[in-house]
């Protein structure tokens, strides 16, 4: 009898820690949807559905892979090597924490903080309320960003368990009238030349890999604070949850890219993308309908303001060792993206887009290697990096009027790619050095034979 009874607490052991583990994949997953959607992310599936016409399923389908397909992998990676931080610290500690700074700097305070902020304003707060002061709503804003996140082991319960159900709801009330009763059919031709090529240059430029690294850091830090302690148990709920945020994120950005492909014989691709998000809206559910997009673009704004404020202060607690602590970091970046969503927010996004065009493709690389060759030599992995680097660097230059011969001719370089071969010439370069390196020290090193 005894030990019926001790088999039955055994059962019921393991079902309460299934069921436990299936709830915090769940709460996880949806923080992750959340902070991976953002604001921005909305305007870009209508735009592309508008573009490609009746080919809207492959220009989504190419979009995606570019965007949230380098996303997961990057998850994955900082998954496979334990930290964010252990992905970049390849290139050496010095050069991987100024990498990580400035990742976590203009996909931060520098940048898309403020932005959110601005988002709402303009797409939420205008169209909605008159009469509101952008002052005293950046104000509000960040208060509330603050009060979200000055707790930091409470921001993936906040955003997962409270945030994300409301986005969710709201985002398919709006998908779902749109296909019920759809604004058209799909132009017959696309807008633009080749629709694949657009979906990878429009998925690639949300950078959203980039975002993963700050994001991977406040995941596993919530994680580990729910008790899993060990790497198989982390990857367990954390890749669980990264598959499920690809899924949501795949449902609501197809429906978005198929909005905008319905309205592709109304409307051309002079239309501003915030626009055309608007007027889809507002034909398919009217006032009403407006008002509850902008409730999805608050909660969108809200969901990636807190996530980027929580893990930017995260990671500079941990870069000064705990000097300067957690909620002194959250209120000085609330302070200042208050300031930024207000005084030249255009010239700060104007200064930072060049920094991330040229952090980009060494950041892709790491992640790359992390999660395929984790075990690769580090000097092979500096190569690599150094070679996307130095690509990068005369690519942005290119693209911001300073002409450089052959550079516009690169393989790949309309795609945003052409950092790729220089990566892997750089990366067996090193490989093929450090080698010669040392059997010139073998010969070096032999006692001269006597004659």
């Amino acid at each position: 009898m005894t030990c019926k009874i001790r088999e039955q607490k055994r059962r019921k052991g393991i079902m309460q820690k299934k069921t436990s583990l299936v709830r915090d994949i769940i709460v996880v997953g949806f923080a992750l949807f959340s902070m991976f959607f953002g604001a921005g992310n909305v305007i870009f599936p209508p735009f592309l559905g508008l573009e490609s016409g009746s080919q809207w399923a492959s220009g989504f389908a190419a979009y995606f892979i570019a965007d949230i397909g380098l996303a997961m992998l990057a998850m994955f990676a900082l998954l496979r090597v334990g930290s964010s931080e252990a992905v970049v610290s390849r290139v050496g500690q010095i050069p991987a924490a100024v990498l990580m700074s400035a990742i976590i700097l203009c996909v931060g305070p520098m940048v898309a903080i403020p932005r959110t902020s601005a988002t709402t304003y303009e797409m939420a707060i205008v169209p909605n309320l008159s009469g509101v002061s952008p002052v005293v709503f950046s104000i509000l804003f960040f208060a509330l960003i603050l009060a979200l996140c000055i707790r930091e082991s409470a921001v993936v319960d906040i955003v997962g368990k409270i945030l994300t159900p409301l986005l969710l709801l709201g985002l398919f009330a709006i998908i779902v009238k749109g296909v019920i009763t759809p604004l058209g059919e799909p132009s017959a031709l696309p807008q633009i030349a080749n629709v694949a090529v657009t979906g990878i240059k429009a998925g690639y430029q949300t950078m959203d890999a980039l975002a993963a690294l700050p994001f991977g850091i406040i995941v596993l830090q919530s994680v580990t604070a729910k008790g899993y302690d060990s790497g198989r148990k982390q990857f367990r709920v954390v890749g669980g949850s990264a598959v499920l945020a690809g899924i949501l994120l795949l449902a609501v950005y197809m429906g978005l890219a198929y909005l905008g492909a319905t309205v592709s014989a109304q409307y051309t691709n002079d239309i501003g993308r915030a626009q055309l998000i608007m007027v889809i809206i507002e034909a398919l559910m009217g006032k009403v309908g407006m008002v509850l997009f902008g409730v999805v673009v608050g909660l969108a704004c809200v969901t990636t303001a807190v996530a980027l404020t929580s893990s930017a202060a995260a990671y500079f607690t941990e870069l000064c060792r705990g000097k300067v602590s957690y909620k002194v970091f959250v209120i000085a970046i609330c302070v200042f993206s208050a300031v930024v969503s207000n005084l030249g927010l255009d010239r700060i996004v104007a200064v930072a887009a060049p920094v991330l065009d040229v952090i980009y493709p060494p950041t892709l690389v790491l992640i790359f290697i992390s999660l395929l060759a984790p075990h690769l030599p580090d000097r092979i992995s500096r190569g690599a990096a150094i070679g996307a680097l130095l690509t990068s660097v005369l690519c942005t230059l290119t693209a911001n009027g300073v002409a450089i011969p052959l550079v516009e001719n690169l393989p790949l370089y309309d795609l945003g790619l052409s950092w790729l071969i220089p990566a892997a010439v750089f990366g067996l370069a090193a490989s093929l050095l450090r080698s010669h390196a040392r059997k010139a020290e073998k010969v070096f090193s032999k006692p001269n034979e006597e004659l």
